[in-house]
C-alpha cells in the first residue's frame, strides 16, 4: 500500500476536485502494473494498473488507496473494469466518502466473488486526500489557515513593517503551498498594505497558478490610487476574484470588471463578507482547497467562526513587543476553557524556524 499512496501523490496538482488514487497490482511477489489518477477526467488509478497488467492481472491483488468508484461519472465504474480482470483480492486503505460511493464499490465487488479487506495505512491515505474528503462530504474547500509571525506573536512592527519575519527557507515552503492550493486567499487589508502577488513563486517549471482572491466588502481596491497594484495590474495573467457583498458600489464594480477582474456579491455579516457564504460560493466553484493567508483581521474570522481546518504557524526567533502587529485580532475569548485547541500537531524545524502543522479540534 505503501507504493500506492507514493504513486497517487503524482495526481496532486491535476486531479482536483477528484482525489488522488493509486494503485499497485500483485501477483506472485511480483508487480505487475502500477498506475495513478494523473487528470480530472481521465482514466483512474485501477484503469492505468489494470492496462499495464494485461492478462496476467487475472488471480493477483489488487492495492489502492480508495474504494474504487461503481457509478459512471466522467468514466465509466472502475468496479466493472476490476471484475473483468479477474482479480481475486482487492486491497484498500478506506472507502470512498462520497456520498454515490461510500461501500457500494466494496460491497458490489465481494457479491461478486472478490476478497476485500480495508483498511491498510488509512490514516496516511486520509491524509493525502484530506482535501477531497472536506469537500466532497460538505461542498466547501479545505482552508488552511497560514501564519508567519515573530515569538510574541506579531506579523509586523507598530509601523507596518514585516519584511521580512521569518526565513527564506519558509518562504520558499509558502510558495509550495501556494502552488499546490485551488485558491489563496488575503483580506482587503492587507492587499492594500503588502502590496502582495499571491503567485506561487520559486516553484520549479510550475504548471499552474492559485486563483487570487481578495474579500473587499467595501470595494477599497477600486479607489483610483490603488488600481495599481499587483492584484489589479496582473489579473489578465492570474485568475482574481474580488469578493465584496450586496452594498457595494455598481460604479466600483465595473471598474474592477473592467480590469478582468472577476467579482462575487456575497452576503454580509456585519458589515464584512459572510464566510459561510463565500465558502459556498468557493464549493459551487469547484474550488476545493483554500490558502489564507491573512491578514489578522481575516485570520480571527475564519478562527471565530471555525471555519479552519488546519493550521500552519511559521514562528520565527524575535521579539518585535507590544506595540507590533497581532498574528490574530481579538476572538472574544474570556475564559480557557473556550480557547481554539489544535490537535494531531507536528513541529518542524526549518532552519532557525518553526512550523507547527496543527488541525482544528
Amino acid at each position: 500500500m505503501g507504493l500506492a499512496i507514493e504513486l497517487a501523490e503524482k495526481g496532486r496538482l491535476t486531479v482536483s476536485p477528484n482525489p488522488m488514487v493509486g494503485c499497485v497490482i500483485v501477483k506472485d511477489d511480483e508487480i505487475l502494473g502500477r498506475g495513478f489518477h494523473r487528470k480530472s477526467g481521465e482514466p483512474h488509478a485501477e484503469i492505468n494498473a489494470l492496462r499495464e497488467a494485461g492478462d496476467r492481472a487475472r488471480g493477483a491483488v489488487m492495492y489502492v488507496t480508495l474504494e474504487p468508484c461503481c457509478h459512471q461519472g466522467s468514466t465509466p465504474p472502475c468496479t466493472e473494469a476490476v471484475l473483468a480482470s479477474g482479480i481475486k483480492q482487492l486491497v484498500s486503505a478506506h472507502l470512498d466518502p462520497n456520498p454515490m460511493v461510500r461501500g457500494r464499490g466494496f460491497e458490489q465487488l465481494r457479491k461478486n466473488g472478490i476478497s476485500v479487506e480495508v483498511g491498510i495505512l488509512e490514516e496516511n491515505a486520509r491524509r493525502l486526500n484530506e482535501v477531497f474528503i472536506r469537500f466532497i462530504t460538505s461542498r466547501r474547500p479545505f482552508v488552511t489557515l497560514k501564519l508567519a509571525a515573530t515569538l510574541d506573536g506579531k506579523i509586523a512592527t507598530r509601523t507596518g513593517d514585516s519584511r521580512w519575519i521569518t526565513n527564506e527557507a519558509s518562504r520558499r515552503i509558502v510558495h509550495q503551498l501556494r502552488y499546490e492550493s485551488d485558491a489563496v486567499t488575503v483580506g482587503i487589508g492587507t492587499a492594500l498594505a503588502d502590496d502582495p502577488s499571491l503567485t506561487a513563486r520559486h516553484v520549479p517549471d510550475p504548471i499552474r497558478q492559485p486563483i487570487r482572491i481578495v474579500l473587499d466588502s467595501k470595494l477599497r481596491l477600486a479607489q483610483k490610487t490603488k488600481m495599481e497594484t499587483k492584484i489589479v495590474r496582473d489579473a489578465e495573467k492570474y485568475r482574481t476574484i474580488i469578493v465584496t457583498t450586496q452594498q457595494a458600489n455598481t460604479e466600483k464594480i465595473h471598474m474592477l470588471e473592467d480590469k478582468n477582474l472577476q467579482i462575487w456579491i456575497a452576503k454580509s455579516c456585519r458589515g464584512h463578507v459572510d464566510l459561510t457564504d463565500f465558502l459556498e460560493k468557493c464549493g459551487n466553484n469547484r474550488i476545493t482547497s483554500l490558502f489564507v493567508e491573512g491578514g489578522s483581521e481575516l485570520a480571527a474570522s475564519f478562527l471565530r467562526e471555525k471555519r479552519v481546518d488546519k493550521l500552519l504557524y511559521f514562528l520565527a526567533p524575535k521579539l518585535i513587543g507590544g506595540d507590533g502587529v497581532p498574528a490574530i485580532r481579538g476572538l472574544g475569548i474570556d475564559r480557557i476553557e473556550q480557547a481554539i485547541f489544535f490537535e494531531k500537531f507536528t513541529l518542524r524545524h526549518i532552519d532557525n524556524n518553526i512550523l507547527f502543522e496543527g488541525y482544528l479540534k
